[in-house]
């Protein structure tokens, strides 16, 4: 067996214990070394991804994509190009591996109020939809955004399924916030402008950040609970956890009608 076969832990034989993320050697066509591997997206079109405990009228975004929702586009991939494979173990997969969001340079929030419609509250009597106003909020990005997912779970096989299917993610969040995929490298340790779960060791002080709420995909995960035409009841901190995260962006300007985010590193 060679040295690429040897690698994952479906074998029997961890990265851990043999240190091969330490190496130079490439891991599915991508040189090392490093444990991250990072993919690097350019927006194209303004972000927004309501928090979940947003109510319909009141739509208040966060400030980077959660790693359920990079998952999930992930997933959306897979199905969408006719994988050819069980997506139930592409999601058993992703449920193991830890994923970090780099932030871009600068993000600026629009606050908006803008005209929906909605059914009225009385469904038995008047028109199906009438006419309300709803608070949105819409996030323009400088830079790129980038996903680093923790590859020390992962056999070279799920390793390259992913880099297969990332170039096919085209958007993040509600449909229409548009990323074009950039490349594929891989990291020995993460840089400060990716975000950190507080509870993580050596959580480090950054300057500019907020703590936010961020889901993911729960250690039980399986296709059945997360696929939202299935009654399968999806159970929180098992199918969908919910982390407090250290999004390293900071307020460093704020105007009528928007606020200006920023990272330390950025100038």
């Amino acid at each position: 067996m060679t040295k690429q076969g040897t690698r994952g832990v479906r074998g029997g034989v961890s990265r851990e214990q043999i240190q091969d993320l330490s190496s130079a050697d490439p891991i599915a066509g991508v040189p090392g070394p490093g444990r991250w591997l990072v993919f690097d997206y350019l927006p194209t079109a303004l972000f927004s991804l309501k928090m979940s405990l947003a109510t319909s009228s009141v739509g208040k975004s966060l400030l980077v994509p959660t790693p359920y929702a990079i998952k999930m586009s992930i997933v959306d991939a897979a199905l969408r190009t006719g994988w050819g494979r069980d997506v139930g173990v592409l999601v058993r997969e992703l449920a193991k591996t830890g994923l970090r969001i780099g932030v871009p340079e600068r993000a600026t929030v629009t606050h908006t109020i803008v005209k929906i419609r909605q059914e009225p509250k009385d469904k038995k009597q008047g028109p199906p939809y009438i006419s309300a106003v709803a608070y949105r909020e819409f996030v323009h990005y400088r830079g790129l955004l980038r996903w680093a997912f923790d590859m020390t779970s992962w056999s070279d096989e799920m390793t390259a399924a992913v880099i297969d299917l990332a170039p096919a993610v085209n958007y993040i969040g509600k449909r229409g916030s548009f990323i074009q995929y950039v490349g594929v490298s891989r990291l020995p340790e993460l840089t400060a402008e990716f975000t950190q779960p507080v509870m993580t060791d050596g959580l480090r002080v950054i300057s500019r950040a907020h703590i936010t709420t961020l889901d993911d995909f729960g250690p039980d995960a399986n296709l059945d609970a997360l696929n939202s035409y299935n009654d399968a009841p999806i159970k929180r901190d098992r199918h969908r956890k919910f982390v407090e995260t250290v999004v390293p962006l900071g307020v460093v300007n704020v105007g009528p009608g928007f606020t200006e985010y920023c990272w330390a590193g950025s100038s």
